[in-house]
């Protein structure tokens, strides 16, 4: 961040906050080239600054507020090929934006510094280093994520405690703003995956594959509707085109048809409410004879066949029961030998 490294510093210059688990947090001032030229040729000089601040329990997170209590955020360039064509226009706007006080502020503080650790928060105020605010946030228990996060033009810090408890603190005065009971943790994915979002959301994988996607702000939740996609697109179904007789004729797709045209009753038919009326046939008595004789010498023959077929599965049996027997010899003089 841009920060003041120590207590008599005038001007913001870039650090690098380390926070340990034993709850230590260590300044260490970063030594930038002021030219770019010189930024691609020389190290990066690192030096502890000799602040140290600290905290009950193991650090999770920083942030830095300035004097308005606005959250400042860390300053960035864009990374780009200093060996490309292109690039010539763009290298004069990769510039590292310094936020310096202004000179009415020089023999005040300018800064606030959010520290949270698993079981309290901190305010300091820089460049004092003076802490304005505790909160011990739980003693039973300890933090498992911790944000600094946006909510309604403001900022608050955002806390996932192990024993299923949503906590927000006001910035910079660490009010308790909320502390719901939302979950227990019995699986240590979410504790893994559980983060915190800006306009009062979060969110963690409940599943290897599904993300659980939560709000603990009411205006977010009122929104939660207008706010939602449309998975599908909704269209009005066109019309069906004309088929011609050629597509017909050589191999187009099949003709849609409609299920009730095909199996409904319009063209099933309903039962007749007449009386039954006897239409003769051709062929008379002699007629039905010869019908009956013709099925008949179809049974005898299907019975033959059926016979013939019992037999056939009779042999191969025997012919099964051989085989095994002379495998069983084999293998009896294989295992002799």
């Amino acid at each position: 961040v841009e920060s003041f490294a120590r207590k008599n510093d005038s001007a913001v210059s870039p650090c690098l906050w380390v926070g340990t688990g034993l709850g230590m947090v260590l300044i260490l001032s970063l030594n930038l080239p002021a030219s770019d030229d010189l930024r691609q040729s020389e190290p990066v000089m690192v030096s502890p600054s000799g602040t140290v601040l600290t905290l009950k329990g193991a650090v999770l997170t920083f942030a830095c507020l300035d004097c308005m209590g606005t959250l400042t955020h860390p300053p960035y360039e864009v990374w780009r090929d200093p060996h490309s064509a292109d690039d010539g226009e763009k290298t004069r706007k990769r510039k590292l934006v310094m936020h310096s006080p202004s000179s009415s502020q020089d023999m005040g503080d300018h800064q606030f510094a959010v520290i949270c650790s698993e079981k309290q928060a901190k305010v300091f105020s820089l460049p004092s280093q003076t802490c304005l605010y505790v909160h011990n946030i739980t003693e039973t228990s300890f933090l498992l994520r911790a944000d600094v996060v946006t909510l309604c033009n403001s900022v608050c810090l955002a806390c996932f405690c192990a024993n299923g408890h949503i906590m927000t603190l006001s910035l910079p005065s660490l009010r308790p703003l909320l502390d719901t009971n939302y979950l227990p943790v019995t699986d240590m994915r979410i504790a893994r995956t559980f983060c915190f979002t800006k306009e009062g959301q979060a969110l963690y994988l409940s599943s290897p594959t599904e993300i659980q996607r939560l709000t603990y702000s009411q205006e977010m939740c009122d929104n939660l509707q207008d706010m939602l996609g449309d998975l599908f697109t909704p269209v009005e179904t066109p019309e069906a085109q004309t088929r011609g007789f050629l597509k017909g004729l050589f191999g187009g797709s099949g003709q849609a048809f409609d299920r009730e045209e095909l199996f409904g009753e319009a063209t099933a038919g309903k039962a007749s409410r007449s009386l039954a009326q006897h239409i003769p046939g051709s062929g008379g008595i002699e007629g039905v004879r010869g019908a009956a004789g013709s099925v008949i010498g179809d049974l005898t023959r299907a019975r033959l066949a059926l016979d013939e077929r019992g037999q056939k599965l009779g042999e191969l049996d025997e012919r099964t029961a051989s085989m095994m027997a002379s495998a069983e010899a084999f293998s009896k003089h294989a295992h002799e030998v």
